[in-house]
């Protein structure tokens, strides 16, 4: 009770700030995620747009089946998709104790016609197994060919010369191989093919033949074949699978882990685009 004399005073209560309203969230289509959004979308259209492009740069080509799927497709699928056709492997020193007694199919029953050895290694190496695989590869009826691994900073006619001296070819033999895969570290690719023309030049004039050029697809298209289309070509190509293997070529290796009995682990396999005549169209006669 208030005391006499004194006015009742009334309490206000002390007004209550208005809340502030929580912030209305951002507008997703005006948002920096949209826009993120449709720049990831860009690049994907682009990227698809180009996948020919990249594809190739990768490996593989992508009007064929590719990358994945031709990488898990079984050897036999491949073999059986070209089996009127003759088919073949390439060694070196790398394969080591070869039995070769024991050499005379692919895994799945696959006869094996054609051998390619490593013969040559840049300007004074030797393979340490060719002579005697040669030999042996010979002795047991395949069709043999030798290949020079050329090493693109090192002097070409040395190169073919090297090549000259470890390799007897005769009439029945493939033509002589030239492996190129490594772009030049110290030249241009100009100078590049200077050289791996000298080494072809120099080593038809000694054999009377023209030689076969080794190389990866995409090495090919993009430094080879313009400027040496009058040879035959052995392409190498991992990720695609051909039904029909490009003309251009003479011979496609498509695995680099076959399994054949009587040599410890994988063996390159190789497909010669034709049947055994028309192999022997490309021999030395």
């Amino acid at each position: 009770m208030a005391p006499k004399g004194t006015s009742k005073t009334t309490r206000r209560k002390p007004q209550s700030r208005p809340q502030k309203k929580q912030a209305q969230k951002t507008s997703f289509f005006s948002s920096s995620l949209f826009f993120k959004l449709v720049m990831l979308f860009g690049v994907a259209v682009v990227l698809y747009s180009q996948k020919s492009v990249f594809s190739r740069y990768l490996g593989f080509t992508t009007d064929k089946i590719i990358f994945s799927e031709a990488r898990s497709m079984p050897i036999d699928k491949v073999l059986d998709a070209h089996i009127s056709k003759s088919f073949g492997i390439d060694v070196s020193e790398y394969q080591d104790k070869v039995d070769w007694d024991k050499v005379k199919e692919i895994e799945g029953g696959y006869p094996i016609e054609f051998v390619f050895l490593r013969a040559t290694v840049g300007n004074e190496r030797a393979d340490r197994k060719f002579k005697k695989y040669f030999k042996k590869a010979k002795e047991k009826g395949f069709i043999c060919g030798a290949y020079h691994y050329y090493r693109p900073n090192e002097n070409s006619i040395e190169q073919a010369d090297n090549f000259i001296k470890n390799v007897t070819l005769v009439e029945g033999d493939f033509p002589p191989v030239l492996d190129i895969e490594k772009l030049p570290k110290t030249q241009s690719i100009e100078r590049l093919k200077v050289g791996l023309k000298r080494w072809l030049e120099r080593v038809e004039a000694h054999y009377g033949v023209k030689p076969i050029v080794y190389s990866g697809e995409s090495y090919y298209e993009d430094f080879l074949r313009d400027d040496f289309e009058d040879y035959p070509f052995w392409i190498a190509n991992y990720t695609a699978f051909y039904k029909d293997i490009e003309d251009e070529w003479s011979i496609w290796q498509f695995t680099e882990t076959g399994k054949v009995a009587g040599i410890k682990g994988p063996v390159d396999i190789n497909i010669y685009n034709g049947n055994s005549v028309e192999m022997k169209e490309l021999l030395i006669r």
